[in-house]
């Protein structure tokens, strides 16, 4: 079984533009989140799936520098950007990462695949059903067949959009598992939609300086010593699909 983790990246963000190359700790934002997947013991490739526009040829550049591969297609179509990413390196599951989450633990990433692996019949095993890690943990996962049904389902424009949504909506078509953390850090913000959560993860990097394998708890911990820094984008209004705050019970 071949295990690919696609991350979705493009410069055009109406918050923070060009977001997904911004600088941090010597690396763009980009590269860290796919040496964070490349580190993942679960993960065989990585791939970032991207736009056709002419401004994200940026994007395809950086990711081949980081030793990703690089699917192009449309814009509002990220459910078929992710499932032509998937057929073109013969993928049998496909784990859906962001390119806007720079610290993202790969322990995670292996611990909700080895959950959808280890799970007869699951069809989509994900972290964010019930939040109880920090966002900007996010990790999705499926086998190519969950993405192959949505493709043939969804057509509403926000359930192409955003990949799994339609799953959400209808989920009694589909077989879902919800993994948690032992310990609930939900409150912590680690995604990076402005300027002041940018400025958060650049002074983790610089308090903390990890490395892709640095376990986030290690990150929890020094945030949680420094309440005036963790607590600076507790304000930012995260635009999430809303099924990403359902609250549903956790696997195990």
């Amino acid at each position: 079984m071949t295990t690919v983790a696609i991350i979705q990246a493009r410069l055009g963000s109406e918050r923070l533009p060009g977001k997904v190359l911004a600088p941090i700790a010597g690396r763009s934002m980009l590269a860290w989140v796919v040496a964070r997947a490349q580190a993942a013991a679960t993960v065989d490739q990585v791939v970032v799936a991207t736009t056709t526009a002419a401004e994200d040829d940026a994007v395809e550049v950086a990711a081949r520098a980081a030793g990703a591969g690089v699917f192009r297609g449309e814009r509002a179509d990220v459910l078929g950007r992710y499932l032509g990413a998937a057929r073109t390196v013969a993928a049998d599951r496909v784990v859906r990462l962001t390119a806007d989450c720079p610290l993202l633990d790969p322990a995670v990433i292996d611990a909700v695949v080895e959950a959808l692996a280890t799970t007869p019949g699951c069809d989509y095993a994900s972290n964010t059903v019930a939040r109880t890690y920090p966002r900007g943990l996010d990790v999705e996962a499926m086998p190519l067949t969950t993405l192959v049904r949505l493709d043939a389902v969804a057509r509403a424009p926000a359930h192409r959009e955003h990949v799994t949504a339609y799953l959400t909506d209808n989920p009694a078509g589909f077989a879902r598992l919800s993994v948690c953390a032992a310990v609930d850090h939900s409150d912590l913000r680690w995604t990076v939609d402005t300027e002041v959560d940018l400025a958060l993860v650049r002074a983790i990097y610089a308090g903390v300086a990890p490395t892709p394998t640095t376990p986030y708890l290690r990150i929890v911990d020094w945030l949680r010593a420094r309440p005036e820094l963790s607590g600076i984008n507790a304000g930012v209004n995260q635009r999430s699909w809303r099924h990403h705050d359902r609250r549903e019970s956790c696997h195990g």
